[in-house]
């Protein structure tokens, strides 16, 4: 530094190349969004993110947009785009990762030289020290600390993603949750009139002395019962209608959107998936995430090997001028100091043994997620597989089956071949039977979501499982 007086174009060089060098490192947001997006891509269904309002603050043209898809009733991809746009936990993880951003233009930028100013007086000498420290390690070191920051900027972004991807997957299954849970209850309905009607039926005929009171009592029971099921189906309704909201992040107004009135229809046939295990090891962010965690650490064990006995380096430019007012003289001593620490006591095997560790640590994480990444690919797989087969049989066999069934009984009463109990009894049947078909939809749309997060996104969490149902068969008409 102190012969940069004699060549004035190298210092301005050096100055230059420093600046430009701190330049590249700035915040940049909506870069990040943009990473972000691009991930997502193709993982979220059939919606694609918007990168320019993706975990902004709503304005008035995203308010705009959402009314607009809240007009009619509101699909599934409409509910994940809004999700998308509106969510307030997305918004924030977004918003932490600005600040993974800032900390990756912070770790870009030249280290601060330091100064310091001392003035000492002794009888009539006065010294003045002047002393400019730069950071010569850090300067060194600005390169791979930039570049590890950049590394973890890159996590940040894949961990973002994948929360893209599971809310847009929460969002898609509660949306079949709350429709299915909307039409469940539309059929209980059904069925607690058909019993409502069975029992002031029998009511009538126990005043007209035709009818016992035992048998009223179980049809009064059967009627409570009824209305119990109806009760719980509306509130099931309401809860599945409330966890959609929240996901969207409505309130007001906004929060009083409708729903289809039915699921959509099974395919044609179940996806053939193929070499889903590499599929899943391919295209998994969160495999991808371990890997590249691992790459990063074990590229940065090198560094922390090579700074394991050195880890400070200042240099600094001293200017000492002492003055002597009895005699009235003044002189300047001018140089340089080096100053680093000696590697006495810590010889820096602890940082190696830590910086070890977390690569051990980053590769046991590889294996485990490579391992859970197959087996959810397995399982959600088969779990499609099984969801449509039950859906389809209910569709094909059950539900059509219960519907000849309830018409013959009807021709049948109507030929007074059959009592009004059995008419009664085989309707309130078929409404069961369409509840646990509504049901089996259901959760093949879920497996569906599944499935596809599994082998392209990340870990879908808990897979959704086949529940026991009641048969559809299954009648307490009590004997009639």
């Amino acid at each position: 530094m102190i012969f940069l007086r004699k060549q004035p174009h190298r210092a301005l060089l050096t100055a230059g190349l420093l600046a430009t060098l701190a330049g590249c490192a700035s915040v940049a947001p909506q870069a990040g969004r943009e990473a972000v997006a691009a991930l997502a891509q193709g993982r979220t269904a059939n919606v694609t993110p918007d990168a320019a309002a993706l975990g902004r603050a709503p304005e008035a043209d995203t308010v705009r947009q959402i009314d607009t898809l809240l007009a009619t009733p509101l699909t599934a991809d409409a509910a994940v785009r809004i999700a998308l746009l509106n969510n307030p936990g997305l918004q924030a993880r977004l918003a932490a990762l600005q600040v993974s951003d800032a900390d990756r233009a912070q770790a870009g930028q030249l280290p601060n030289p330091h100064f310091a100013f001392g003035r000492l007086l002794e009888g009539d000498q006065l010294a003045l020290e002047r002393t400019l420290r730069f950071d010569v390690l850090g300067l060194l070191t600005l390169p791979w600390r930039l570049q590890w920051q950049e590394r973890q900027q890159a996590l940040a972004q894949l961990e973002v993603a994948q929360d893209v991807i599971r809310l847009a997957a929460d969002t898609r299954k509660a949306w079949f949750h709350a429709v299915a849970a909307q039409q469940t209850a539309a059929y209980t309905a059904d069925a607690r009139e058909a019993t409502a009607a069975a029992a002031e039926l029998a009511r009538r005929m126990v005043g007209a002395g035709n009818f016992s009171r035992y048998r009223q009592a179980r049809e009064q029971l059967q009627l409570a019962d009824a209305a119990a099921q109806e009760a719980r189906a509306r509130q099931a309704a309401f809860s599945a209608g409330e966890q959609l909201t929240r996901l969207l992040g409505l309130w007001g107004t906004q929060a009083q959107f409708t729903l289809p009135e039915r699921l959509p229809d099974l395919p044609a046939a179940p996806t053939e998936a193929r070499d889903i295990e590499a599929q899943a090891l391919r295209e998994r962010l969160d495999v991808r995430a371990a890997l590249d965690e691992h790459r990063h650490l074990a590229a940065a064990q090198g560094l922390t090997r090579a700074t394991g006995y050195v880890n400070a380096l200042d240099v600094s430019v001293k200017r000492n001028t002492g003055f002597d007012n009895a005699a009235g003289t003044r002189n300047t001593a001018r140089g340089w100091e080096l100053e680093l620490p000696l590697p006495m006591f810590d010889h820096g095997s602890a940082r190696n043994a830590r910086a070890e560790g977390l690569v051990l640590q980053a590769a046991g994480r590889v294996r485990d997620v490579a391992v859970r990444a197959r087996s959810e690919a397995r399982e959600a797989y088969h779990g499609y597989r099984s969801a449509f087969e039950l859906a389809r049989h209910y569709r094909d066999e059950i539900v059509p089956l219960r519907r000849f069934l309830n018409e013959e009984t009807g021709l049948r009463y109507n030929g007074m071949l059959l009592s009004v109990w059995d008419w009664l009894a085989d309707t309130r049947a078929q409404a069961l039977a369409v509840a646990s078909a509504i049901e089996a939809q259901r959760d093949f749309w879920i497996a569906d979501t599944d499935l596809h997060t599994a082998l392209t996104g990340t870990s879908p969490g808990a897979l959704a499982t086949l529940r026991a149902a009641p048969p559809a068969g299954a009648s307490n008409s009590g004997g009639h």
